[in-house]
C-alpha cells in the first residue's frame, strides 16, 4: 500500500503543535483529535467540552464563548477544508485548559491561494478594536455575501469577537497546491 506523505506531513505538524502546547502549558490538553470531523463528531466534541468546562467550574459566559468558537472553527474545517488527492480531509483540534484560559487550535488543508486570503483576513481582524470587530460582525451579518460553500465570512469575525484576543495562525506547505493551515484562539476562563 502506498504511503500518503501529505497525511504524514500534516500529522507531524499536529504532533509538533501538540508537543509544544504540552511543554509550554501550565494546564492540560483536554481534547485532541486528528482526522476528519463528521457532523456527529462536531456535536459530540462540543457537548463533551461544554460538560468538561462546567465540571471544572467555568461559568456559562466562558462556556458559551467556547461553544461558539468551537462550532465556527469545526464548521470551517468541515465545510471549507480541502481534501488531498485521495479524498481525505486532513484536520485536527486541540483544546488546552490552563489555569486562566483555554487555547484552542484548529488545523486543516487549504489551497495555497486561499491561505493568502485567510492570513490577510486574520491580520486585518487583529488590528481592530473590540468595538470595530463588533461593528464588522453586524455589517457582515446584514450584508454578508454567501460563498459557494455557504459561508458569509463570519467565522473568523465570530472567533475574534468571542475570544477578545488576537487570532494566531501558521502554515506549512505540504504539496504544490496545499498548505496545512493552523489557527489558534484564546478564551479567558471565568470561574465560579
Amino acid at each position: 500500500m502506498q504511503r500518503n506523505t501529505l497525511i504524514e506531513k500534516c500529522n507531524a505538524q499536529f504532533q509538533k503543535i501538540f508537543g509544544d502546547l504540552n511543554i509550554q502549558a501550565d494546564g492540560k490538553i483536554i481534547v485532541s483529535h486528528f482526522g476528519e470531523f463528521s457532523q456527529d463528531l462536531v456535536n459530540s466534541l462540543s457537548t463533551s467540552i461544554e460538560d468538561m468546562m462546567l465540571d471544572s467550574g467555568d461559568r456559562k459566559p466562558s462556556v458559551k464563548r467556547m461553544f461558539s468558537i468551537l462550532v465556527e472553527g469545526l464548521q470551517n474545517i468541515r465545510i471549507h477544508g480541502e481534501r488531498d488527492k485521495d479524498g481525505n480531509q486532513v484536520s485536527f483540534l486541540i483544546v488546552l485548559q490552563n489555569e486562566d484560559d483555554y487555547k484552542v487550535t484548529f488545523g486543516n488543508l487549504v489551497n495555497v491561494e486561499n491561505q493568502i486570503k485567510l492570513t490577510s483576513r486574520i491580520d486585518q481582524l487583529n488590528k481592530l478594536t473590540a468595538d470595530e470587530i463588533k461593528g464588522l460582525y453586524m455589517e457582515t451579518l446584514s450584508n454578508g455575501i454567501m460563498s459557494k460553500k455557504g459561508g458569509a465570512g463570519l467565522g473568523f469575525i465570530t472567533m475574534a469577537l468571542k475570544s477578545n484576543h488576537e487570532l494566531t495562525y501558521e502554515s506549512v506547505q505540504v504539496s504544490d497546491d496545499l498548505v496545512f493551515f493552523t489557527q489558534g484562539v484564546q478564551i479567558d476562563r471565568i470561574r465560579k
